[in-house]
């Protein structure tokens, strides 16, 4: 598997034939192997293409990790479609406009998740050209597992129909197809499709498990959410290239993370911050336990050296990396690499990945020399296509000489690590999560009592950072945090949820009417 030029339907394959009945997804109560894996996808690939899913088709998941997300994501890519992904803390009508923007014929969602019904969310929602809903745990014909057994079923007459189209559409599938669209918000609040080919992801992340270390002896816990690329192509997909067995995770929480790691013997576990903070911190922590875990990678927000330090020495974790990438790069720019001093892991986001350009900017389009501060650019394979159906926002973003804009500002060292120093636009990241404040300001405007809204990110020692919102109010009488925090559950994803709430008379702008965010955050 050394060569990039791969997309995901032949890594299968090769995985099948190399690790056979070696397990690949070991889930709560189902484990399959690398070739069972293979089975599962062919089998829906073939009832994929039964419901009209043909090459270039966009398929939508809407579900938190599990293996049926791995095998319905590879089925998907199997035939030829695009993998669409939806961040699974969407309400109804966030879903719904993802879901019309991507042009999704069919969506794989799950029957419930965290006491909440997916596809119940969507029913008075106006979902575009969505024709199929698969539901996970679904009963029915339009259960996943139901399509999963129909398509073995059919697949299990040589030379039939069923047979002959699935093997065809297999053999369409290239690696400069389209594998992907994830969507990213920015200071529109606009979610922007970003597209990526097989071969880019494939490539980008061959050096990420090189870099790392990551072989076929690993058990890989995977709490990053599948619908991110932190996810996905750092995880799953890095397994599917290796080797290591998935272990995915569908909610976070710190006692049973401790326990499966300790039960799994999990060797290889990237996460933000937030995590490992609160697994040192944990009250119950017995570091023999966690004995077996020797890799860890993380990101995505602001990490102390202490923190390293204590992960190193209180975890006894013997590879930590730090890594640096957006959506718009594949996921990947810049990764530490085993070795680097804590300071460096802690301070930087390492050196470009090979075959990749990293360098800075100022405002004139001039690279600047070691040192200096100004706006992060990328150029290499790593690049997205564009943003789906953007043009101008595809131009804007990546100049006439290739380089892509990232919008975050930083600075090179004399070795070529990257160190993060803030950002062009207004995106806070909080435990993870990028945070767009445009897109939360949208959301909160939804609310009566509310005629304007500013919101900037805070430092926050558990999350990273956290939104503060400034609210103008509407009338006379606003309702309090409590009420106003709980109609925001119902409306947006939970991490988008401002912690800290303020009711101002106005918000202050400069002479051109835009507001002044750094005023804001001088007041926090």
């Amino acid at each position: 598997m050394s060569t990039p030029a791969l997309h995901t339907a032949e890594l299968l394959e090769l995985a099948a034939a190399r690790w056979d009945d070696r397990a690949f997804l070991v889930d709560e109560s189902t484990t399959l192997s690398f070739s069972e894996t293979h089975e599962h996808v062919r089998a829906l690939g073939r009832e994929l293409l039964n419901r009209g899913i043909s090459k270039g088709s966009r398929v939508a998941i809407w579900a938190p990790n599990c293996w049926e997300w791995v095998v319905g994501a590879l089925a998907i890519h199997y035939i030829g479609a695009t993998l669409v992904t939806l961040n699974t803390r969407y309400r109804g009508h966030e879903a719904a406009q993802i879901l019309n923007l991507s042009g999704a014929h069919t969506l794989i969602t799950i029957s419930e998740f965290l006491g909440i019904s997916f596809p119940a969310m969507l029913e008075a929602e106006d979902c575009g050209a969505l024709e199929n809903i698969i539901v996970i745990h679904g009963e029915g014909v339009d259960g996943f597992d139901s399509l999963i057994d129909a398509g073995r079923a059919a697949l299990q007459q040589p030379g039939q129909s069923g047979e002959v189209a699935l093997n065809a559409a297999r053999n369409a599938v290239s690696a400069k197809d389209i594998s992907d669209i994830l969507f990213t918000s920015g200071t529109t609040g606009t979610p922007k499709g970003v597209i990526t080919r097989h071969d880019q992801n494939v490539r980008a992340f061959l050096s990420f498990t090189e870099i790392l270390g990551l072989t076929e002896d690993d058990r890989y816990l995977i709490i990053n959410p599948f619908f991110h690329s932190f996810g996905y192509k750092a995880g799953w997909l890095s397994c599917l290239l290796t080797g290591a067995q998935a272990h995915p995770m569908a909610v976070f929480d710190t006692d049973r993370v401790l326990t499966t790691v300790r039960d799994r013997r999990i060797t290889c576990m990237p996460g933000p911050p937030t995590l490992f903070h609160a697994l040192i911190h944990h009250p119950s922590l017995d570091p023999e336990a966690l004995k077996s875990l020797t890799k860890v990678t993380t990101g995505a927000a602001v990490i102390p050296t202490k923190l390293v330090i204590s992960m190193w020495e209180v975890l006894g974790i013997d590879t930590v990396i730090t890594a640096y990438g957006l959506s718009e790069s594949c996921g990947l720019v810049t990764m530490c690499r085993r070795g680097d001093d804590a300071s460096t892991i802690a301070h930087t986001s390492g050196r470009a990945i090979p075959d990749v350009e990293v360098a800075i900017m100022d405002a004139d389009g001039r690279l600047l020399a070691a040192g200096e501060t100004g706006e992060i650019v990328v150029r290499g394979f790593n690049v997205m296509q564009g943003y789906l159906d953007q043009a101008e926002a595809t131009q804007q973003t990546i100049d006439s000489d290739g380089w892509l804009h990232t919008g975050d500002i930083g600075a090179l060292d004399e070795d070529g690590n990257l160190g993060i120093t803030d950002r062009l636009k207004d995106m806070y990241i909080s435990g993870g999560f990028n945070c767009y404040p445009a897109e939360i300001e949208q959301l909160l405007a939804r609310h009566p009592a509310i005629s304007q809204a500013a919101v900037v990110g805070m430092p926050d020692e558990r999350m990273g950072e956290v939104g503060a919102a400034f609210l103008v109010p509407s009338g006379a009488s606003p309702p309090d945090e409590d009420t106003l925090k709980a109609w925001c559950r119902s409306e947006m994803a939970n991490y988008k949820i401002p912690r800290l709430i303020r009711w101002i008379d106005s918000l202050p702008l400069n002479a051109a009417g835009k507001v002044l965010k750094t005023t804001l955050r001088e007041t926090l």
